[in-house]
């Protein structure tokens, strides 16, 4: 049913483009397309240049870089430490 229904609006939606780009001669669309492209790629080009240079400011802070602290485990948590405890356990019985 909604197979259905999205291929009907993606019909409908491709017969509307095709009509509209139907109208332009092939010049135009060159024109177009290469527009709409280079539009996209200075738009994607400066996103990325901006996001790279604002990267790590926040309200003109720099971005502070902390070391890991060690975690230290338990040995005793071991789940080998376990069993040699039941088999100790059995041999003193």
């Amino acid at each position: 049913m909604r197979k259905k229904i999205f291929k009907t609006i993606a019909v409908k939606i491709e017969d509307r483009l095709q009509s509209l780009v139907g109208q332009i001669n092939t010049d135009q669309r060159i024109i177009i397309t290469v527009v709409f492209l280079l539009s996209l790629g200075i738009g994607s080009i400066y996103m990325t240049v901006s996001s790279i240079y604002n990267m790590g400011k926040r309200k003109g802070q720099q971005m502070k870089i902390e070391h890991i602290e060690r975690i230290y485990l338990r040995h005793k948590t071991d789940s080998t430490n376990h069993i040699k405890i039941l088999r100790k356990d059995e041999k003193r019985e």
